[in-house]
């Protein structure tokens, strides 16, 4: 019976946060308190079932880049690039990696902020549209926010479940991690993108410098990478061990604010930079995910898929890459990652494979799929919002003819890397 009445409170969560985006916190929050309520959570558990460290995790690192684009050193990064291309070609590739190379540390949402502006900057002063530039930068940081364990919310839910450290995306199992995939989708993907603006060879002029007068908040960012590259090392470490690396250096990061005259405002601008609604939202969904887990949906679910492949570990993988590169370009990733994950680790058990090959398939279709539409991944929105208040207004057509031949060569990519990788481990 209770078995019915989680799947059911799970379906009706569900279907809510895709009918109601603007409210998904609230919606997650109700859901967990009805398992909770409907005693499939007992209250005395509701605490252990939440990733308190993704939740730290996530919210430090929030902060330390709020305190980073503040500096203004992503824009002089960027100018420092664009004084190094011969035209718009390049310079859109140039801007796009550079993004990319971004968002593996950076939040997705904040790397298009940062460096669609320049993008913007660049084409209008050379008298062409932003539109192709911007796309381009939009679908890149998506690209690379599994590139890392810090670069996505997706790969800190990842990291926070199968237990993996940030060396761990490098390498784990003596094979090499998502970061090296990633990275060989990204160079897939921007050779069609270079072949995709053969034509535009205008020239480039140089803008000038961004002046950078505090460097600090780039050495936090620096030592929150450092740090936790550290402690990936460190064995039987607290599990909440990254969480409070991130979140003490944006302590250290505040205070150093407040104390060198830069005022309480800073501190305010900063932590209201904290999406609190996604943290909400995670909270909320730790807890459904384990009421379902707790009645034994989970494993259901498990078994079901993997009757459903009939057992063949290459058609279930198949399976949960493209189908997760579907759910993406319409679903948000966060929940259904959230959702995914301890299923596609009940299969993995169920067949005694190695659960890594799953996970990173996940991730992989999940993180990449998001670029197919316009609203698939919030860093796509925010971009079309930036092109809105230029005065240009994309259409899915548009959008969807630089972002699915990209998406389609970076996720081919990564789903055949995957397999030759770790498909032996099977």
């Amino acid at each position: 019976m209770m078995e019915k009445i989680a799947i059911a409170l799970f379906i009706a969560t569900y279907l809510l946060l895709l009918v109601l985006p603007k409210f998904r916190a609230h919606i997650a929050l109700l859901g967990a308190g009805l398992f909770v309520v409907a005693g499939i959570v007992p209250l005395s558990l509701v605490g252990t079932l939440v990733d308190w460290n993704v939740i730290l995790m996530i919210a430090g690192t929030m902060g330390i880049v709020s305190l980073f684009i503040a500096s203004r050193m992503p824009a002089l990064l960027a100018d420092l690039i664009i004084e190094r291309t011969p035209n718009i070609r390049w310079a859109v590739v140039a801007l796009a990696l550079f993004a990319g190379i971004i968002s593996a540390f950076v939040d997705n949402v904040a790397t298009v902020l940062m460096v669609a502006p320049v993008a913007i900057s660049v084409a209008n002063k050379q008298g062409v549209s932003p539109v192709t530039s911007v796309i381009a930068v939009a679908i890149s940081s998506n690209l690379q926010g599994a590139a890392t364990l810090v670069g996505d919310a997706t790969s800190i839910l990842l990291g926070g479940h199968a237990h993996l450290d940030f060396l761990d995306f490098f390498f784990v199992h003596g094979r090499p991690g998502l970061f090296w995939i990633v990275q060989a989708g990204a160079v897939v993907a921007t050779t069609v993108l270079f072949w995709v603006l053969r034509s535009s060879t205008q020239s480039v002029q140089p803008q000038g410098r961004t002046q950078v007068e505090d460097y600090f908040p780039t050495l936090l960012l620096a030592s929150m990478v450092v740090l936790l590259i550290l402690a990936s090392f460190v064995p039987h470490k607290p599990a909440i061990t990254n969480g409070l690396i991130c979140v003490f250096l944006l302590i250290v990061g505040l205070l150093r604010e407040v104390l060198s005259g830069g005022g309480f405002k800073v501190v305010r601008d900063t932590v209201a930079d904290i999406d609190l609604f996604t943290l909400l939202l995670l909270v909320g969904l730790f807890v459904v995910v384990g009421g379902l887990t707790q009645v034994g949906v989970i494993d259901l679910l498990s078994v079901l898929v993997v009757k459903l492949g009939q057992g063949n570990i290459f058609f279930i993988y198949t399976l949960v890459v493209w189908l997760s590169v579907l759910v993406s370009g319409f679903v948000d990733n966060i929940p259904y990652v959230a959702t995914m994950l301890p299923v596609v680790g009940g299969v993995a058990n169920l067949l005694g494979v190695d659960a890594n090959l799953l996970y990173f398939g996940l991730l992989v279709g999940a993180t990449l799929g998001g670029n197919i539409t316009p609203i698939g991944a919030s860093a796509n929105i925010t971009a079309l919002g930036l092109l809105r208040k230029e005065g240009y207004e994309v259409g899915a057509g548009e959008f969807m003819r630089l972002s699915v031949p990209f998406t389609l060569a970076a996720v081919c990519t990564g789903y055949v890397l995957l397999w030759l990788v770790w498909g032996g481990a099977v």
